[in-house]
């Protein structure tokens, strides 16, 4: 069976559904720029990735953090103790997140909730008139990724995607000199993952804690049973739940990756991988290598996300040229916390020696202020929703060749892909009939 999907239905459903992507820039002043204090307020969702979202907040001139939500009440507790210590503006805690959707003082919310749960609740809050900062992925599918565009256009609501290095400095000066043609005619691009996890055993499933609203937590996908190895972070290693590394960590490569070549949807689609290490329940590959063909370009995502060794030094984006390459590094400078990352690039000539080096340092703090001020019309948002649902589709495609064991294909001159009946199987997904998203 061939489905023909389009581009165009993927990225704009109608034309009455808001503004064209071209003019996605264009929205409505909001309420906060219309207050004389210009003061923003904000709910986050999701305190394990949100507590970072709170430290930037923080350092933000004019923004009150209101709310805090989440389901573990014990994050709940150290979330808001955390703002009550350094902001005089009284902050809720809140399991529910549609307590933050229902007040109408609130100008915006952060979701750093499960990925599964990112376009749930990123169109329920364009619906209640908020605007959205949401954690990659944003979209568990293309279908997903359709419908988180659409909500935001058609509610005409600011909406950022966490990509966080299109904010970076080192990331921005390394595409400008990419972009001028320092290496001449650029090629390819590669993206390296490495990650030394351990193994997550096998679950059990015994009564679910006193601390966690577990059907909330659940909240759009079909319920399963409490399982203990689940929850907090491995669900990204499940299927039901959300793609492995490709879609955790590959969102990030491959969005510098797209950026720098300045192209959208690819032709052609590989993805293979497996469990490799341990004999668990891990669902998703511990290593994996996914391919992208642009026609002109090309990039690949290689990832091992359980190597029992110190690996060999990798930068986490590469790109080739007929005149060398550039490279852009990460490395921690004690601790895991994106603050203690250290950023840079380096070119390299033909023969591989670095005739530059250019230091920077990661801040989750500047792409969290470029939504902030975009919100008070002082910006234009470094990484708008239908921008990061281009990276995301270069994911989720990954997924359906890497699942389905068959490239996937698309033709970008008319924008569609066809697709296999067994690669249709992963275009969308169920859900719990409560929560399926609506546009």
């Amino acid at each position: 069976m061939n489905t023909l999907l389009s581009r165009r239905r993927f990225l704009e459903r109608s034309a009455t559904l808001g503004a064209s992507l071209a003019a996605a820039p264009v929205l409505s002043r909001l309420t906060a720029a219309e207050r004389p204090s210009n003061r923003v307020r904000v709910g986050v969702m999701g305190l394990s990735r949100g507590l970072s979202h709170v430290a930037a907040y923080l350092e933000l001139p004019g923004v009150d953090i209101a709310y805090v939500c989440d389901v573990d009440s014990r994050r709940r507790d150290k979330g808001v103790a955390i703002v009550q210590k350094d902001q005089k503006a009284p902050c809720q805690a809140v399991t529910d997140f549609r307590r933050i959707l229902d007040d109408p003082s609130i100008d915006a919310i952060s979701i750093a909730a499960p990925s599964f749960w990112h376009t749930t609740a990123a169109t329920m809050a364009c619906a209640a008139g908020k605007h959205v900062y949401v954690e990659k992925p944003g979209s568990y599918d293309p279908q997903e990724a359709a419908w988180i565009v659409a909500s935001a256009r058609k509610h005409n609501r600011i909406m950022q995607m966490g990509a966080q290095r299109r904010s970076q400095d080192y990331c921005i000066a390394a595409i400008e000199k990419l972009r001028a043609g320092s290496i001449g005619q650029v090629r390819f691009a590669k993206c390296f993952y490495k990650n030394n996890r351990p193994t997550i055993g096998t679950g059990r499933h015994p009564s679910v804690p006193a601390w966690l609203d577990y059907e909330l937590w659940q909240g759009p996908v079909p319920r399963r049973p409490f399982q203990d190895n689940v929850i907090h972070n491995n669900w990204h290693l499940f299927w039901h739940y959300d793609g492995g590394e490709l879609a955790n960590n590959g969102v990030h490569l491959l969005d510098v990756a797209r950026w720098g070549l300045g192209v959208e949807a690819p032709r052609q689609v590989t993805c293979a991988g497996r469990r490799y290490r341990y004999r668990d329940d891990q669902e998703t590959p511990d290593t994996g290598t996914a391919t992208y063909d642009f026609g002109a370009t090309g990039i690949s995502m290689e990832w091992s996300s359980c190597h029992p060794r110190a690996a060999e030094p990798l930068p986490f984006c590469a790109f080739y040229g007929d005149g060398g390459s550039i490279s852009l590094w990460e490395d921690l400078a004690g601790g895991t916390s994106t603050r203690n990352i250290r950023g840079r690039y380096s070119v390299n000539d033909l023969a591989g020696r670095v005739i530059e080096n250019h230091q920077g340092h990661f801040s989750d703090v500047a792409h969290f202020s470029n939504f902030i001020e975009t919100i008070r019309g002082k910006e234009k948002l470094r990484l708008d929703i239908a921008e990061g649902q281009q990276t995301a589709l270069l994911c989720h495609l990954g997924k359906i060749a890497l699942r389905s064991g068959q490239t996937v294909e698309w033709d970008p001159a008319k924008g569609q892909a066809s697709l296999t009946a067994e690669q249709a199987k992963y275009w969308s997904r169920e859900y719990d009939p409560n929560w399926r998203p609506v546009v």
